[in-house]
Parts: structure tokens; C-alpha cells; sequence
């Protein structure tokens, strides 16, 4: 029997490098459709039994075009911004009694298609792994974290590029930042990570080092095309993944 399917899709982030500060980031057009709305659309696509959008920033403007697309939408508020693993706990309140998995999506990621995401989860399932990461080969993998796994293909390390020997430098496989988790041991393993680090954050990434503690399995599974996992940050990046969205003759 195919387990539930929960989605979180972070998107309380202000986007201070896209020049407008009356513009929630994920509110910005690719194609001309906002890009929380084309992820939105995706973890529908993906058949979701629930779709949970964090809000923070310029958050009425999210909800209201959300709502207005998707009404079966449910939101988390994160307010202040605390890092990736605090909008998560935001929501614990709502996903307290839910038990399947439960899918990390970015609302500042636009480009991942659907068949990228059903082997995401059919590796998870197959694997029997407590969290399955998204990653990608790409050719300059500078400034990203590198993925390091052991003989059977079972994710040891995640190792920040600040932080990685020489020999680490040269993977080329990163972390997406997209993952999917086992909602129990995410959630217990949300409870034991702090904020200390130089931002004072809660880093989502953070719940790996409980779950090898603990010796609990994490897969990964590359995506086909480095394309899916880019984050937009900047206006150019925003003109780039709408020229890969045409390409695509979407």
C-alpha cells in the first residue's frame, strides 16, 4: 500500500538580492506564473494528500494567490526567520497526528519536474531509508555541500564547502536542499537540533547528524538534469529558469 504523502514547501524568505522589498521572493514570475505557484502545482501533480506553504515575509501577498490557485493549501507562519529547520518546526502543530512521508519542497525553486520527484520517492520507499536527499552532479560545484556516501550508496556526510578537505573538493555531487523524510523520525529528530552556529540558526541539515547517531539509513538520488534544483536568487537567475522553462515548450 503506498504510504501518505505530506508536502512543505518553504517560502517565508524576503529575497533581499531580487531589489524589491514590497515582493515576497517566491512571488516573482517565471513564464508568468509566480514561482510558488509552479511548485504548488507540482506537489499536486505528485498527488498530495497535504500541502503545508510556510509563510514569513510579505506573507497576506502568498496566501492570497495561493488560496486563490490551490484553496486546499494549509499554512505555517514563520515569524522570525530562524533558519530551514525552524520553518519546519512551524509545522509540527499541523502534521502532529499524520503519519507517511512528508516531501521538502523551496519555493524559490521552480524548475523540478514530476518524474524527478516520483523517483525520489520510489528510492526512499525502495530503499527503506529514514530521509532521502535530492542531489545533482553539476560541473562547478563551488560554495555548495558536497554529498559523501559509503560502499552502499547510503549517504555518510554532508560536507560544507568551507569545511571540506581536498579530496572532498573534488565531488561533484551536491545537496539540493530538497529532501523526504519519514514524518516520525523527522520530528524527532527536529527536537534535537539548536541554533549553534555564527547565524544562530536552526539548520535543517542538522537532523542528519542525529539520524547517523542514531545509525538510521539516508539515501540520496541524483537528479537527471542540475537544471531541477536551481534556487533563484537574483533577477539574471530568475531570466535563466524562465529560458529553461521555455526550452522545455512550457
Amino acid at each position: 500500500m503506498e504510504r501518505k504523502l505530506a508536502t512543505i514547501i518553504m517560502a517565508a524568505g524576503k529575497g533581499t538580492r531580487m531589489k524589491n522589498a514590497e515582493k515576497a521572493k517566491v512571488m516573482f514570475e517565471v513564464c508568468e506564473i509566480p514561482m510558488i505557484e509552479h511548485v504548488v502545482r507540482l506537489a499536486y501533480d505528485i498527488h498530495s494528500t497535504r500541502v503545508i506553504v510556510i509563510v514569513g515575509f510579505m506573507r497576506a501577498s502568498v496566501e492570497q494567490h495561493v488560496a486563490k490557485v490551490a484553496p486546499a493549501v494549509e499554512f505555517a507562519v514563520q515569524e522570525p526567520q530562524l533558519g530551514t529547520g525552524h520553518a519546519i518546526i512551524q509545522t509540527e502543530p499541523l502534521l502532529h497526528s499524520y503519519d507517511g512521508d512528508v516531501l521538502i519542497l523551496s519555493g524559490d525553486v521552480p524548475l523540478l519536474q514530476e518524474s524527478t520527484i516520483e523517483g525520489l520517492i520510489e528510492h526512499h520507499q525502495s530503499t527503506k531509508a529514514v530521509a532521502t536527499i535530492l542531489t545533482a552532479d553539476v560541473d562547478d560545484p563551488t560554495g555548495y555541500g558536497r554529498v559523501l556516501r559509503n560502499e552502499n550508496g547510503f549517504v555518510e556526510a554532508i560536507v560544507e564547502h568551507r569545511d571540506a578537505s581536498a579530496e572532498q573538493l573534488k565531488v561533484r555531487e551536491i545537496n539540493s536542499g530538497i529532501y523526504l523524510f519519514d514524518s516520525g523520525n523527522l520530528y524527532e529528530a527536529l527536537g534535537h537540533i539548536t541554533p549553534h552556529n555564527s547565524q544562530n540558526e536552526y539548520y535543517l541539515t542538522d537532523v542528519f547528524q542525529y539520524y547517523w547517531s542514531h545509525a538510521l539509513p539516508v539515501a540520496a538520488v541524483k537528479a537527471a538534469d542540475h537544471n531541477e534544483i536551481r534556487g533563484i536568487n537574483t533577477i539574471d537567475q530568475l531570466l535563466d529558469a524562465e529560458s529553461v522553462m521555455i526550452a522545455r515548450g512550457k
